[in-house]
C-alpha cells in the first residue's frame, strides 16, 4: 500500500493507545494512609488532565492511569488491624529477627500501598502472606531455599 492511502493522525492515534495497567484479582484492602494516597493520586491526575491540552502527549497516560485509581477507589476496602493485635494480620507491624541476629521490621499494607524500601509490605506478597496469623515466637518459614525468621513482635 501506498504511504499516500495512510492517514498520519491514525498512526498517531494508534500510537497513543496504551493497554490498561493490570488490575489485581486479590481483594483491594487498604489501609487509611493507603486510602488516602489513592484518593491524592485521583485528585493529582484529575488536575493534570484538566490541565492538559487535547494534543498533549501525556493526555493518554494520564486518562489510563486515572482509570486504574478510580478502580481501586471503587473497590478499596478500608481495613484497620486490631488495636492490640496478637498476630500477624493486615495493618499491623511485625519484627523478625533473620538467623543471622539481625532484626527487620515490616508493616502489612495494600498492594498499591507497598515499598519494601520503607518496610511498607504488600499484604498479598509471598512473605506477607507467610507471616500472616504468626505470633511473637513462632518461627516462619519463608519458603524454599530461605532462611525460616522468628517473630519477635506485633503491633
Amino acid at each position: 500500500m501506498s504511504r499516500a492511502f495512510v492517514s498520519e493522525d491514525a498512526a498517531a492515534a494508534a500510537a497513543a493507545v496504551l493497554p490498561e495497567r493490570p488490575v489485581s484479582a486479590m481483594p483491594n484492602l487498604v489501609t487509611a494512609s493507603g486510602l488516602a494516597q489513592i484518593e491524592a493520586e485521583i485528585a493529582r491526575l484529575e488536575a493534570g488532565l484538566v490541565a492538559a491540552t487535547a494534543e498533549d502527549a501525556a493526555r493518554p497516560a494520564l486518562a489510563r492511569d486515572l482509570r486504574y485509581w478510580r478502580a481501586r477507589r471503587a473497590t478499596a476496602a478500608l481495613t484497620e488491624p486490631p488495636a492490640r493485635p496478637t498476630e500477624v494480620g493486615f495493618g499491623t507491624t511485625v519484627t523478625l529477627r533473620r538467623p543471622n541476629g539481625d532484626t527487620q521490621l515490616w508493616r502489612i499494607v495494600g498492594e498499591d500501598e507497598a515499598d519494601p524500601a520503607r518496610g511498607l509490605l504488600s499484604w498479598a506478597s509471598p512473605v506477607a502472606q507467610a507471616l500472616l496469623g504468626a505470633a511473637p515466637g513462632d518461627v516462619v518459614e519463608m519458603g524454599k531455599g530461605r532462611p525460616a525468621m522468628t517473630v519477635l513482635a506485633v503491633g
